[in-house]
């Protein structure tokens, strides 16, 4: 039971939760209204293998890292506390599940999955060598909309690459504030990140700029989606208040640690309502 509760820890399977709302935004784009619920389920269970895959993934490659690293130092995998082989069984199960959920959408999403965990594989080992590691990232959760766009719709198009450009811009702002938790740690750790190579007064400003950005992608997926209206527009001002109350946090915050936490809980509110506006936007026809 210990180790069952020392692994559930480590990869926060709470912040799964953080990932479906958006992916519900692309079934609910695919489908116009609210999609069938066994693919909903699927789609679920595939975020869910997906994120269990990553996470197993990044806390397995970067156990050495983490252990040098006074935030992370006490994780159950830097500390001995739990066996790595775990990890690896992890990324095993949370393949296997993405592949069966895949399956049980379509066969495009089977012939797309190679990609997709590809990039959950070697994400970890992209700040070893890159400061784009927070696009990397951002890309590797911009599939969640775009697999579940994929998963009804069958196809890829202009909709479902808005929203995963959108995602990408998105997670990658927030990563990039929160690689400003590590900054001094990293420098000495040879880590890569865009506050390493260009300095802490120059990630803040890039980060809104990121969620300016998504504003925009949104915009144009709501465009070309067909969804348009006061809803859709709720969804559009809920992104720009997400933005200026991000913009007041990193002039005002000097506690990196406090600012990522108010950052994270907005986002997290923030993914919840605008889902919810897609969804009235259609107007939660099944």
């Amino acid at each position: 039971m210990r180790a069952a509760s020392l692994f559930l820890r480590e990869i926060r399977i709470e912040h799964t939760l953080f990932a479906l709302p958006f992916a519900y935004v692309g079934a609910v784009f695919a489908a116009r209204g609210i999609p069938n619920l066994v693919a909903v389920l699927w789609i679920t269970l595939a975020v869910l293998g997906a994120r269990t895959a990553a996470m197993a993934a990044n806390r397995y490659f970067d156990r050495d890292i983490d252990a040098r690293t006074p935030r992370t130092a006490r994780r159950a995998l830097a500390t001995g506390e739990l066996d790595p082989r775990v990890m690896l069984v992890a990324i095993l199960a949370g393949l296997i599940l993405l592949l069966v959920a895949a399956w049980q959408l379509n066969p495009l999403c089977v012939k797309l999955l190679p990609v997709a965990a590809a990039g959950l594989l070697l994400y970890p080992l992209c700040k070893r060598f890159t400061w784009m590691v927070h696009i990397v990232l951002g890309a590797i959760d911009g599939l969640a909309p775009l697999g579940a766009y994929i998963g009804i719709a069958g196809r890829v198009d202009g909709t479902g690459i808005a929203l995963f450009v959108a995602v990408t811009l998105w997670v990658a702002g927030f990563d990039i504030l929160y690689a400003l938790m590590d900054l001094p740690t990293d420098r000495e750790n040879g880590v890569n990140s865009m506050p390493v190579r260009f300095g802490e007064k120059s990630a803040r400003p890039t980060a809104i700029a990121m969620h300016l950005g998504m504003f925009a992608t949104l915009a144009i997926a709501g465009r070309i989606g067909g969804l348009a209206g006061m809803w859709y527009d709720a969804g559009l001002l809920a992104t720009l208040a997400l933005v200026a109350y991000e913009l007041r946090l990193v002039r005002a915050s000097d506690n990196i640690f406090v600012l990522n936490e108010r950052v994270f809980t907005a986002n997290m509110i923030f993914s919840v309502v605008f889902l919810a506006t897609v969804a009235l936007g259609f107007g939660l026809r099944a």
